[in-house]
């Protein structure tokens, strides 16, 4: 289906929806809000498609009007003027219109789980684990999303061992699922006397937050512990079994919240992880049935692959799947990031885009 054929099938569905939006009929059933949301989402496609189409038009017009000999001469050059403005700005008005129908991933518009783990290098790795956390959170911040504390295990010189925290708002997963992978950090430690630059690594998860509805999990199929919650060096912060620890014992997935005060909020937060952990298992599942034989531009998102590195000496970050460097690492830990996760993004259209043509 060529690009033509493609938007007319976009029209006639919006076309579509609107009559069916003002049926009796149909106001008021189940149907109708799958229905306004599909007509409001595919509006700004429209609309799209409708410059992409009265640029082409005004350019035919304009094309007759220099071409006619009988013409005003300055009517003329004036038509020329702005056919020459006109076919610079089409191409942009075309690639624009091919980005908004390429396939949207699912998961995008969901809120995300983010997972931290400390990699190698000891007390290091989990100093640098702590900085990447609170840069998510100062990143969220920025974008107006709401960051959510689920579990925190420190060390006794305030790295994090592990960490994860809910995000929540506007499109945060398309905007963080690219951040999966192992980040790498070159820097002094403070541990470190002798001044001596060190390398050392945290892994990080994004995973789609799923709905109940997304993933089955059956009660029968976990085991669910409680145990008093620890806090860094090991001292208990609560004298009671707030911990909760949840197996899922067909995969093997176990999780484990003990930041929140009561047993029932750790286990509705565990249950979270659980929920996003096996859903991002059948999402790559069927990632990689569809892509056998290809490896994606920006990246698999294996938690594996070595995905940044934060130069401290060099006041550098640079991301290896893009070949992108930028020299502000202060800034980009306080949350300034999106100079990156953009290029990021432009990348992964730019292979989609090229999959289709």
């Amino acid at each position: 289906m060529n690009l033509d054929e493609n938007l007319d099938r976009v029209l006639r569905r919006h076309e579509e929806l609107a009559a069916l939006l003002s049926d009796p009929g149909v106001v008021g059933s189940s149907k109708f809000v799958d229905m306004s949301k599909e007509y409001s989402d595919l509006q700004s496609v429209v609309d799209a498609i409708n410059a992409y189409r009265d640029g082409g038009q005004e350019m035919i017009d304009l094309a007759e009007m220099i071409a006619d000999d009988s013409s005003d001469k300055e009517m003329r050059e004036l038509a020329e003027a702005e056919f020459r403005e006109l076919k610079e700005r089409m191409p942009a008005l075309e690639k624009q219109v091919q980005l908004m129908l390429l396939p949207r991933d699912a998961a995008d518009a969901k809120n995300a789980i983010l997972e931290i783990r400390a990699g190698t290098g000891g007390d290091e790795a989990a100093l640098f684990g702590a900085d990447l956390y609170r840069m998510y959170q100062r990143y969220a911040d920025l974008h107006g999303w709401k960051f959510e504390v689920i579990d925190v295990t420190e060390t006794g010189i305030g790295g994090f061992k592990e960490a994860s925290a809910s995000i929540t708002g506007r499109d945060v997963f398309s905007r963080l699922k690219f951040e999966s992978g192992v980040h790498r950090v070159q820097r002094v430690p403070v541990t470190e006397s002798g001044g001596r630059i060190h390398t050392s690594a945290a892994t990080v998860a994004v995973l789609p937050e799923a709905e109940e509805v997304d993933v089955d999990i059956e009660t029968k199929d976990l085991r669910i512990d409680t145990y008093r919650a620890q806090g860094a060096g090991g001292q208990h912060v609560n004298k009671t079994d707030s911990a909760v620890r949840i197996t899922h014992i067909p995969t093997g997935i176990v999780v484990q919240c003990q930041d929140g005060k009561s047993q029932h909020k750790n286990k509705a937060s565990a249950m979270r992880v659980l929920r996003a952990r096996m859903y991002e298992v059948e999402r790559q599942r069927k990632d990689d049935e569809r892509a056998a034989d290809r490896k994606d531009q920006v990246g698999s998102g294996d938690r594996s692959e070595r995905i940044r590195t934060y130069n401290f000496p060099q006041g550098r970050v640079t991301d290896h799947r893009i070949n992108v460097t930028v020299h502000k690492l202060d800034r980009f830990l306080t949350g300034e990031m999106d100079e990156i996760i953009d290029e990021l993004i432009s990348a992964d259209q730019a292979e989609k885009l090229a999959m289709i043509s």
